[in-house]
C-alpha cells in the first residue's frame, strides 16, 4: 500500500503542477494580444498607397486582416493616413 500512496501523491503534484502552467501561460496569453492595434510600418505604407490609387475598401480591409481592427477602427485609420 505504500507503493501506490506515493504514486498517488506523485500524481497529485504533477496534475497540480500541469494546471498552474496552464493557468500561467492563459494569463501570459491574455496580456500579450496577438493582434496589434496599431499597424506596423510596412502595412501602413501598403495602406496609403492603396489608398492613393483610390482603392479605399483594399486598405481598409488589408489594415482589418494585419492588426484585426473592426471595420469601423479601420476605417478611420486609411481616412487619417
Amino acid at each position: 500500500m505504500p507503493t501506490s500512496l506515493g504514486s498517488l501523491v506523485l500524481l497529485t503534484v504533477l496534475v497540480t503542477a500541469v494546471i498552474l502552467f496552464l493557468i500561467f501561460l492563459a494569463v501570459r496569453l491574455t496580456r500579450r494580444p496577438r493582434n496589434r492595434l496599431i499597424p506596423a510600418l510596412d502595412v501602413t505604407d501598403q495602406a496609403r498607397e492603396l489608398k492613393a490609387t483610390g482603392q479605399f475598401q483594399e486598405a481598409v480591409f488589408l489594415v482589418r486582416g494585419e492588426t484585426g481592427m473592426s471595420h469601423r477602427a479601420a476605417t478611420r485609420f486609411v481616412r487619417k493616413l
